[in-house]
C-alpha cells in the first residue's frame, strides 16, 4: 500500500513538471513573434526629406544584421501632407505587418487639414531620435549670422522667402515661430519635401530656410548653403556641426524646436507583435552604421519606448497645437 502511494505521488510529480515545462514552452513562444511575411515601411512624406533618408537607410541595417526574417520594404505615401499614409496605417487594424516613420506632421496634418486622424489612432512603437532645424542661406549671400539676416528681413517685411516642407506642417510651424520670436515677417513658400527645399535655395529661388542636417549637408560639404544657427538651446555635439551657433548665441534670444523621428504600427496589434519591432528598433540604433548616421546627418540621439515615449507624444501634441494655434494655422482660423 505504502509502496503504490509513492508510485502515485512519484508520478503526479512528473505530470506537474511536465505541464509546468509545456507551459513554458508555450509562453516562450507567444514572447517570440516575428513576421510571416515582408513588412511595408510607410513614409508619409516625399522623396529626398529627412524621413525618407533615414527610412531607406534603416531598411538595408535591419537586413545586413539579420534583425528580422523577412525585408522591411519602404513606401512613400505622401498625399495630403502625408494624410494618405496616416490613414493607410489607421486603417491597417490588427496588421503587424505594416509600420510607419514619422515627423512633424503626424501633429500637424490633422490639425492643419482636419482629415480624420490622431496619433492616437496608432499603436506607438518608439522614438529612434531628434532632427535638428538649422536656419540655412545662399554662400553668396553676405549673410554671415541669424543677426545678420534677421536685421535685412526686419527692413523689408514679406519680402524674404523661406521655403518650407509643405502648408501649415513643420517648417511653416517653425518660420510662425521665429517670425514671432524676432519680430519678423517672412514670404513662406512651401514645396513637396525637405531634399527639394534645399535645391531651391541651392539655385536661388528662395532667401532661406530651416531645413534640417540631413535634408542639406551635402551642400553644405561642397559650400553651397550656409548654416547660419541651430534653432535650440545647444549646439549640436556632432564633428561636422559643433561649430554652427545656437541662435541664441547670434541673436540674444533663446528658441527651440525638435522634430520627431520615430516609429508607430497600426491599432489593435498585439503586444508581443509590438515587442518585436522595439527589438529591432532598438538593436538598429546599437548598430556602428547608426551611430554613424546620427554623427554624419546631425541627429539628437534618443531612443524612448513605452509609457515614457507616449508621455513625450502627449507633450509634444500640445507644443505643436500652441504654435499652430497662435499662428492661425489650424483648419477653419
Amino acid at each position: 500500500m505504502i509502496k503504490r502511494f509513492s508510485w502515485l505521488k512519484i508520478l503526479m510529480v512528473v505530470v506537474c513538471s511536465l505541464a509546468m515545462v509545456a507551459t513554458s514552452i508555450g509562453t516562450a513562444k507567444a514572447n517570440t513573434w516575428q513576421p510571416r511575411m515582408p513588412i511595408e515601411f510607410i513614409i508619409p512624406a516625399g522623396a529626398g526629406g529627412g524621413a525618407d533618408v533615414m527610412a531607406r537607410f534603416i531598411a538595408p541595417i535591419i537586413s545586413k544584421h539579420k534583425l528580422s526574417p523577412r525585408p522591411f520594404v519602404v513606401i512613400n505615401k505622401s498625399a495630403g501632407a502625408g494624410a494618405e499614409g496616416f490613414m493607410y496605417v489607421k486603417g491597417q487594424k490588427g496588421n503587424p505587418h505594416v509600420i510607419i516613420i514619422t515627423l512633424d506632421n503626424l501633429f500637424t496634418t490633422p490639425l492643419a487639414t482636419g482629415v480624420p486622424f490622431n496619433w492616437k489612432d496608432m499603436t506607438p512603437v518608439c522614438k529612434l531620435a531628434l532632427d535638428y532645424f538649422i536656419l540655412w542661406v545662399h554662400t553668396s549671400t553676405p549673410y554671415k549670422t541669424a543677426a545678420d539676416y534677421f536685421e535685412a528681413v526686419k527692413k523689408a517685411p514679406g519680402k524674404f522667402v523661406m521655403g518650407g516642407t509643405g502648408a501649415k506642417q513643420e517648417d511653416q510651424v517653425l518660420t510662425v515661430l521665429l517670425e514671432q520670436t524676432y519680430g519678423l515677417k517672412f514670404n513662406y513658400v512651401p514645396f513637396k519635401g525637405g531634399g527639394a527645399v534645399a535645391v531651391e535655395l541651392v539655385g536661388k529661388h528662395i532667401d532661406s530656410t530651416v531645413n534640417n542636417p540631413s535634408e542639406a549637408v551635402s551642400h553644405m560639404k561642397n559650400g553651397t548653403l550656409r548654416p547660419l544657427a541651430v534653432i535650440d538651446t545647444k549646439r549640436i555635439d556632432l564633428p561636422d556641426w559643433k561649430d554652427v551657433p545656437t541662435i541664441k548665441e547670434s541673436t540674444g534670444i533663446d528658441t527651440s524646436y525638435l522634430m520627431l523621428r520615430g516609429i508607430f504600427m497600426p491599432p489593435g496589434v498585439k503586444p508581443e507583435e509590438l515587442a518585436f519591432y522595439v527589438d529591432v528598433f532598438k538593436k538598429v540604433t546599437e548598430t556602428p552604421e547608426w551611430k554613424k548616421y546620427v554623427s554624419d546627418m546631425g541627429l539628437k540621439d534618443e531612443f524612448l519606448h513605452g509609457d515614457d515615449y507616449v508621455k513625450w507624444l502627449e507633450g509634444k501634441d500640445q507644443e505643436v497645437r500652441t504654435l499652430m494655434t497662435s499662428g492661425k494655422l489650424l483648419k477653419g482660423q
